[in-house]
């Protein structure tokens, strides 16, 4: 298997790794230009870049690259370096690009109704790999889904039994009552996903909140939830609430600075004195 077709099959498996190729080659080196080498989330290795203490040293920003998400170069002067001889370099100077290889990101959208449509198209357009759950049939349909992963048309809790998100999963919930928003997230918190998001107004989330917590639901895992969901950039309609959410995923999956974001559960789990003003 090629070193091609390596990374695609880490992206599919939902794991993270790094792909270092040699950019640029001056004088001789122990390898050629464009030679690569991934180093996957679990530390080993496919391919080279010509061993030695370059490699290594490449493998530990390789590392990096996979814990930050975000390319890296780096520029190897092997004459002025005799730490670098270990027999294997030959003299010369070399420069190293390092890209992160992100898993492809699935979009669980919980509800099929207006916003769930709206956000359908945009995180479709954005690039994630979407999939539909909705209990009614006529709702839950390839015909409103048609570029959809997979649309599942079945009780929530039989298909919560059929997704398994993986840790850069991304879980938004629209369903159409409080009822069935309520036992997702339950189920939800439990997941390892990346983002969890779940519409609704203040006063709706803090009444689930107290609700699951009275469930035995440990009220810290709301941490991990972004209620209400979207940036909050003042949207009404249905598309403009999706623009929002696939903002505040794409900020997540960015690692934008999302400080905002974060605290926003705590609105939420405010004091009940502030309930009364909301």
């Amino acid at each position: 298997m090629d070193i091609y077709e390596q990374v695609v099959e880490l992206r599919r498996s939902g794991r993270k790794g790094a792909l270092a190729t040699i950019t640029n080659v001056r004088g001789s080196i122990p390898a050629f230009a464009t030679a690569k080498m991934l180093v996957r989330d679990d530390g080993s290795i496919a391919g080279t870049i010509g061993g030695g203490c370059v490699e290594a040293d490449v493998w530990q920003a390789a590392r990096e690259v996979i814990e930050t998400e975000r390319p890296r170069s780096m520029t190897f002067d092997l004459n002025n370096k005799p730490s670098y001889d270990t027999g294997l370099v030959c003299g010369g100077t070399l420069e190293v690009f390092i890209e992160p290889v992100l898993p492809v990101s699935d979009l669980y959208i919980f509800g099929g109704g207006h916003v769930a449509l709206g956000l359908y198209r945009i995180a479709t357009i954005a690039g994630f790999e979407v999939t539909v759950i909705d209990d009614r049939e006529s709702i839950a349909s390839r015909e409103r889904f048609p570029e959809a992963k997979e649309v599942i048309a079945d009780d929530f809790d039989r298909a919560m039994e059929r997704v398994v998100p993986s840790e850069s999963a991304f879980i938004v919930i629209v369903t159409r009552g409080h009822r069935d928003d309520m036992r997702v997230l339950r189920w939800a918190v439990d997941t390892p996903a990346r983002y969890i998001g779940m519409i609704g107004s203040r006063r709706k989330v803090i009444s689930i909140y107290d609700e699951l917590e009275r469930q035995g639901v440990a009220r810290e895992k709301f941490q991990r939830v972004n209620a209400p969901v979207g940036l909050e950039i003042g949207a009404v309609t249905p598309e403009e609430i999706a623009v929002a959410v696939v903002a505040e995923m794409i900020a997540v999956k960015r690692q934008a600075d999302v400080s905002a974001i974060s605290k926003k559960w705590e609105k939420a789990l405010s004091e009940p004195a502030a309930k009364d003003n909301l």
